[in-house]
C-alpha cells in the first residue's frame, strides 16, 4: 500500500511494490578433512566482501545433518589463494 514518510521535515508519499530476489549463488568446493579442521580450496571468486564469504563458509559447514559439520569455532579465509580453514569446536 501507500505510506507517508517524514524525511528531514518533508513528507514523502511512498508506495510498496513486490519484487523478486535473485537466485542464490551455487558453487563447488574442494575439501580436505582432518580432526577439528577442514581445509577448503578452489573457492570461486565472487564480488562479495571477505566477511560475507567467511559467513557463507561458516553457515555451510555448520549444518551438522549434511556432511558431518558442527559448531564452528573459527573461519580463516584467504581471498587471493581462494582457500579457507574452518575449525570446529569439537572433533568429528
Amino acid at each position: 500500500g501507500k505510506h507517508m514518510v517524514n524525511l528531514d521535515n518533508k513528507i514523502a508519499d511512498v508506495r510498496v511494490k513486490p519484487f523478486t530476489l535473485e537466485m542464490g549463488i551455487k558453487f563447488k568446493l574442494k575439501v580436505t578433512i582432518s580432526g577439528k579442521k577442514v581445509n577448503v580450496s578452489e573457492i570461486p571468486e565472487l564480488s562479495i566482501p571477505k566477511d560475507w564469504m567467511r559467513d557463507k563458509l561458516e553457515l555451510n559447514f555448520y549444518k551438522s545433518e549434511q556432511g558431518g559439520g558442527g559448531e564452528v569455532e573459527n573461519v580463516k579465509y584467504h581471498k587471493q589463494s581462494r582457500r579457507a580453514v574452518i575449525t570446529f569446536r569439537r572433533p568429528g
